[in-house]
Order: structure tokens, then C-alpha cells, then sequence
């Protein structure tokens, strides 16, 4: 990939995921060089023809992003309508970032196992199958059935959703990794900021159109056009080629679910395992907003309405992710997340209030721009300080961890707004109480527990730069970075 004669390959010890008492080898940025190298042959195109292969795949999990979250938000847009219940809505939500964390290490480890495209081809072909059981279950089921919490129908159509949502985001732990066989170290941060772009186009088209869906056409085509557009994803997948990898890169991962060697990729980083700590902390006050971010829009719009400001919200994705794309994440990504995080909070714990609406999407669209900053930079520091050929299970170590404090938060929040804060916040005491801060309005409660979340997320990024572990992370990128840019780094 840079151009140069492959480096030796590593030792047994270290093919084995034991230390390598070699000292190049010992080197982070060297053994990152080599795991980038290994079986992978850059030299097989230029950057050009392999940076419109990353493009082409780029689209392709763009397409298949769109489909699964319009078909998991017409879900849950369906279920708060017809039953006014945050607690169906946190659960939904709750259990998709569940089932991230419990099949996210399994999705690492096949990611390393096999070719990325491989794995790309067997997750859509999954994915389509459970939307057509989908499709298949709302056919032959009463509606009435499908919307009582009480029943299992309403709870296996769910998870037939949301399964073939998950297993659909083993896309992004193999897009990640075929950035790094793709796209110049010097430029990885750029093409992470293009992914954030993807996610932003994702958030904007499928909040318009599962709004309009679910609103004008009902569940039962939605389904149908979810189906349609996966196909088509798969069929456009197939089309593609990366000849740069045609064999896995040698690894150490093995059977489905390696958890050691998970641990172990991680903590051969200094200071990694504690950067995805705090990406957890993080997610787990975001899971405050993935609860309640719906109920509130929703009461404040009709559904047609709120999919289509949601939109215009999410279009800070686009404006983001364009940013990183074209300036990159500084010289220090690690400072650029924290600093990120601490905005968040702060637009998190104001954006509500005011039971306005222009105040509202306007902080989803400040909220909304910061995230690829985040996204962008965990990406880019792993990329930079861990070998190929682990990368898949360190992504999908990352992804389990932050994806299981989110539907905690959830199945937390959930309950204890619909039963104690929304009830306070609008009675008689509970308004009075909140007038002067909040404002009045039948949402009060959701604002107080926005405001809450966001003082605390302030609080922990400014507490995470003063750890040993920021100086840590930073150093080992600053020397991997270095490495890559010095003479046996890529080509220029």
C-alpha cells in the first residue's frame, strides 16, 4: 500500500498476538506499517484507482445505511403514534444498541477473518432475508396484534427489524478497515470525515422518508421499499472490486467470537482501552437523547413534519463530515473529540429550554455537526496505531463496548420519564418548579433530563483532559504519525 518493499513479516510471537521482542516490531507506527502491508498489494493501483474503489463502496454502504435506519426509524415513529409510549420507543431503541453490543466483537473477528468484501456481500444478503420475514410477519399478523406490548408479535417483529439492522452494520466495521487498505495514512482522516458525510445522508433521506412513509403509506410499504432498496444494494455490492486484498491479511483472530484476542489488540495500545472507556461514557449519555430526541420532536410536530425538520437538522452531518474531509482533525485528534464532546453538551443541555422549534433543530443541527469530529477521530487514531489485521476486532471491541452504555441509559430514562418526570414536569408544583428554568409546555420533563445529560457530558471531557491517558493517546499518535510521514512511511 505505501509503495515500498514489503517490510519482514512479523515474528511467531507476535503472529501468535504474544509480545515481539523485536524492536522495530515493538514500534507501534512499525507494526502498524507492517499489519497495513502484510498480504495487501498496494502497488496493485494507484491511489487514484483504489480512492474510487473506496468511493464506490463508500455509496454502496451509504444505500445500505439509508435502508436499515428508514426501515428502524419508520419502527419506531409507528409505535409511539399508535401507542404513545416512550417506554416502546426506549425499548426499540434500547434493544437495537443491545444487540450492537452482543454481535459487535463476533462482527470484528469475522472482519479479520475474511476479505472485506466478502463480508459486506454475506451482511446484506442477511440483512435482506430478514426484511422479507419482516414484510412476510406484518402480512399474515392483525395489526392490533403487532402494536400490543403484551403479545410476542409485537416484539418478534421488532427484532426481526432490528436484527437485520445489526447485522447490517458489520458493513462499517469492514468499511473502517478497507480505509486503511485503501486511502494514504496522510489522508485516512479526510475519508473518515467522508463516512461521517454517509451517516449524515443517512439521518437526512431516511428521516424524510420514513416521516412520509409511515404517514402516508403505513408500515406494511415501508416494508416493501426497505426490501426493494436492500436488494439493490446487493445487487450494486456484487459490481464491486478491490483486488488490493485477495486473500485476508494473515491473522490471529479465530473461531466466532474472539473475545481474547480482542482484549489483547486493544491493550497492546497505550491508552486505547482507556479512549474507548470514555467513548462509552459518552455513548451512554447519548443514549439519553436516543430515548427521548423522538417523543419530543413528536409532540412538538406531525409526524410528516417532524421527519422532514429532523432532515434539516441532520444536514449538520453533511456540513461536518464535509469539514473534516477538507481540513482534516488537526494534529491532535484525540483534543478535536474532547473538545467536540464538551460542545455537544453544551448544545445538548440548552436546545430545550424553550419549548421552541427553531431552537430545537437548530441544536439537533449544531449537535449533529460535532458528531462526525468524534466519529472521525476514534477512527483515525485507531486506523494510525493498530496493525490491519486487527483492526477488525478493535472496531468491533470499540463498537460493543459503546453501543452497550447506550441502551442502559435507555432502558433507564425510559421508565423513569414516563412514570415520575413527565408526570412532575406537568403537574401543577412540578410546572411552576421548572417555569423559571424550562419554560412552559407539555415536554418540560424531556428538557430536564436533556439539561441534566448535557452538564454531565461538559463535565467529563474536561475532566478526561487532564488524565495520563489523553498524554498517552496523544503521544502514541504523534509518534505513529510521524512515522508514517518520515522516510518509511507512504509514498507522496
Amino acid at each position: 500500500m505505501t509503495g515500498q518493499d514489503p517490510p519482514p513479516p512479523p515474528t511467531a510471537a507476535a503472529s501468535r498476538g504474544g509480545p515481539d521482542t523485536s524492536g522495530e516490531a515493538a514500534d507501534p507506527a512499525a507494526r502498524a506499517e507492517e499489519g497495513a502491508v502484510g498480504t495487501i498489494d498496494g502497488r496493485a493501483r494507484d491511489p487514484k484507482q483504489r480512492s474510487r474503489t473506496f468511493a464506490g463502496i463508500l455509496v454502496n454502504t451509504a444505500l445500505a445505511n439509508i435502508t436499515t435506519s428508514y426501515l428502524w426509524f419508520a419502527l419506531t415513529f409507528w409505535v409511539y403514534l399508535e401507542t404513545r409510549n416512550v417506554i416502546a420507543t426506549g425499548v426499540i431503541g434500547g434493544a437495537y444498541m443491545l444487540l450492537m453490543a452482543l454481535s459487535s466483537i463476533s462482527f470484528g473477528t469475522f472482519v479479520d477473518r475474511f476479505r472485506k468484501l466478502t463480508v459486506m456481500r454475506f451482511a446484506a444478503t442477511f440483512t435482506l432475508v430478514m426484511f422479507l420475514l419482516s414484510g412476510a410477519l406484518f402480512l399474515l399478523t392483525p395489526t392490533a396484534w403487532l402494536l400490543d406490548l403484551t403479545q410476542p408479535w409485537f416484539w418478534v417483529f421488532s427484532l426481526i427489524i432490528l436484527v437485520g439492522a445489526v447485522v447490517e452494520n458489520m458493513r462499517n466495521i469492514a468499511l473502517s478497515t478497507a480505509v486503511t487498505i485503501l486511502i494514504e495514512p496522510d489522508r485516512r482522516a479526510n475519508a473518515n470525515g467522508l463516512v461521517g458525510m454517509v451517516q449524515g445522508l443517512m439521518f437526512i433521506v431516511t428521516s424524510v422518508l420514513s416521516g412520509l412513509s409511515v404517514g402516508l403509506v403505513g408500515m406494511g410499504w415501508t416494508v416493501v421499499v426497505a426490501v426493494v432498496l436492500t436488494a439493490l444494494s446487493f445487487a450494486h455490492l456484487l459490481t464491486l472490486r478491490m483486488p488490493e486484498e485477495a486473500q485476508p491479511v494473515p491473522t490471529d483472530a479465530h473461531g466466532a467470537f474472539d473475545l481474547r484476542g480482542s482484549l489483547a489488540a486493544v491493550l497492546a495500545i497505550q491508552g486505547l482501552f482507556a479512549l474507548i472507556i470514555f467513548s462509552t461514557f459518552n455513548n451512554f449519555i447519548g443514549g439519553v437523547y436516543m430515548a427521548l430526541m423522538d417523543p419530543y420532536g413528536l409532540e412538538l410536530f406531525s409526524v410528516e413534519m417532524w421527519g422532514t425538520l429532523f432532515a434539516v437538522g441532520a444536514t449538520g452531518f453533511i456540513v461536518g463530515g464535509a469539514l473534516i474531509g477538507k481540513f482534516g482533525l488537526g494534529a491532535n485528534p484525540l483534543r478535536t473529540l474532547l473538545l467536540a464532546v464538551i460542545a455537544m453538551g453544551a448544545i445538548g443541555a440548552v436546545f430545550t429550554l424553550r419549548e421552541w422549534a427553531w431552537l430545537y433543530i437548530a441544536g439537533i443541527w449544531l449537535y449533529l455537526t460535532l458528531i462526525p469530529f468524534v466519529e472521525a477521530a476514534e477512527q483515525t487514531v485507531i486506523q494510525q496505531t493498530v496493525p490491519l489485521e486487527r483492526q477488525g476486532r478493535v472496531f468491533g471491541f470499540a463498537l460493543a463496548f459503546e453501543s452497550a452504555a447506550a441502551p442502559i441509559t435507555a432502558f433507564l430514562i425510559a421508565p423513569i420519564a414516563q412514570f415520575w418526570i413527565i408526570p412532575y414536569a406537568r403537574s401543577s408544583e412540578g410546572a411552576a418548579r421548572l417555569a423559571p428554568l424550562l419554560g412552559e409546555g407539555t415536554s418540560r420533563g424531556i428538557a430536564l433530563v436533556f439539561l441534566i445529560a448535557g452538564i454531565i457530558m461538559i463535565l467529563a471531557a474536561v475532566a478526561a483532559f487532564f488524565t495520563p491517558v489523553y498524554r498517552q493517546v496523544s503521544a502514541t499518535y504523534a509518534r505513529t504519525a510521524a512515522a508514517s510521514a518520515g522516510p518509511a512511511g507512504p509514498d507522496r
